[in-house]
């Protein structure tokens, strides 16, 4: 009886520490010394390399060639990182953490929309739920909390839906390859997004000091071990304890804010992040019989970061 248990106790450890590897991403994003989108250029640049080796590694599985759901991927995860890490300058790094993890709610919605999956009367719960948590945390934060608050956190709510459209080409990508060609692909097709993108807002691309040099290297090397790290662990846990177990990613994020740039949150703004990440939770629940919920069928990519 306890065999089951035992089997899943690496794999949850594996994607606490890969979501609390992720949880440094907005913290590093500040620390580059670079625009944001450049930030995301020098994260994929140093992850590549890595990736690299781990996928050519002999009895690895190989570079292969890119479908078309790997570039799709890649260039959704582009979306994903310039919207979040411009949401992360001008807002909370808090708020832009929480908001941007309302992915697994989106999906739903969009499966609800676009392909009549009619989901549970929880999922409605769920939905307002959300909706509120985010509406709370907008309009609690408090001044000097990011360049322009009420516009980082706009842009840090559209990520939920790019990294939707990044979930759902990475789950079509990965019925073909496996995850560290899938995400090698994605994030070859992602640099020059990133780098058009940050030239295009004439962004600084080049850090100032070598503390900066390192923040971005240690974004790639997050970017590795935390992404992977979840993509492994996807493949032998349910997605619904995966993704309820990946929520310590924003409660991390805020907690080295408070440590590194003094950010605290507001009655309100805690308030508000405890309602949307009590709406994840409850998203999940209320999908519990759906497809990719079966130990081994789960999906890939539920954790932006």
């Amino acid at each position: 009886m306890s065999h089951p248990a035992a089997s899943r106790l690496l794999p949850l450890l594996v994607v606490l520490a890969s979501a609390s590897v992720l949880g440094l991403a907005p913290i590093l994003v500040r620390l580059t010394e670079t625009g944001p989108a450049a930030a995301g250029f020098w994260r994929f640049a140093f992850a590549l390399p890595l990736l690299l080796v781990l996928v050519g590694r002999p009895g690895g599985e190989g570079l292969g060639r890119p479908s078309k759901w790997m570039l799709l991927a890649g260039l959704f995860f582009a979306l994903d990182l310039s919207f979040w890490h411009y949401g992360i300058v001008m807002t909370s790094v808090a708020n832009a953490t929480v908001l941007c993890n309302l992915t697994p709610v989106v999906v739903t919605l969009i499966g609800w929309l676009f392909f009549k999956e009619r989901p549970a009367r929880l999922f409605i719960l769920a939905l307002a739920l959300a909706m509120g948590g985010a509406l709370a945390m907008a309009t609690g934060a408090q001044a000097g909390q990011g360049t322009n608050p009420p516009l980082g956190d706009l842009l840090s709510l559209t990520v939920s839906f790019w990294y939707a459209g990044y979930f759902l080409a990475v789950k079509a990508a990965r019925t073909t390859a496996g995850a560290l060609r899938v995400t090698f692909w994605a994030t070859l097709a992602g640099l020059p997004l990133m780098g058009g993108a940050a030239l295009g807002m004439g962004e600084d691309m080049i850090p100032a000091t070598a503390a900066g040099w390192a923040a971005c290297v240690a974004m790639g090397l997050m970017h590795v071990a935390g992404q992977g790290g979840v993509a492994w662990a996807l493949g032998r846990l349910p997605a619904a304890i995966t993704a309820v177990t990946i929520l310590i990613q924003p409660l991390v994020a805020a907690g080295l804010s408070w440590i590194v740039f003094g950010e605290t949150l507001a009655p309100v703004q805690a308030l508000g992040g405890a309602l949307v990440l009590a709406a994840i939770v409850l998203a999940q629940w209320s999908n519990r019989g759906g497809p990719g919920t079966k130990t081994g069928a789960a999906p890939e990519g539920t954790a932006p970061a």
